[in-house]
């Protein structure tokens, strides 16, 4: 049992790391920390596709004639790697986006505190 945990370091690593995002996504009330914890929980699902992709002993994906007969069991898949590229190109423009729209909800009401922004959002609903 020990060395099934042992063994599955790196799927362990990420559901914590999933675990802490998601937790600062969903108990957390100001808007830059629901930021990191969704920065954080993207992270944890990129590296969970690079963990799940690897295997030991293998190597990349290009075939040698010199080396003897091609053994496809000896070479990493590169399409899991490529598509995490792409994921963290998006994540990344998916936090710029964010973070302009909190510098614009923070000026606009002066505070990034989630309740406190709905109390003046339903004020401003109020008298219009």
């Amino acid at each position: 049992m020990l060395d099934f945990f042992i063994g599955h370091y790196a799927y362990w690593f990420v559901f914590i790391l999933m675990a802490i995002g998601l937790y600062g996504m969903t108990v957390k009330n100001n808007l830059v920390k629901k930021l990191i914890g969704m920065t954080i929980f993207q992270v944890s699902i990129i590296l969970f596709f690079v963990a799940a992709a690897n295997k030991w002993g293998a190597t990349v994906p290009v075939a040698d004639r010199a080396n003897g007969p091609i053994d496809p069991t000896r070479f990493i898949n590169p399409l899991p790697h490529t598509l995490m590229l792409t994921a963290i190109v998006v994540g990344v423009a998916t936090l710029g986006v964010a973070l302009a729209l909190v510098i614009a909800i923070f000026k606009r009401y002066r505070t990034l505190d989630e309740n406190l922004l709905l109390e003046e959002m339903r004020k401003e609903d109020d008298t219009e």
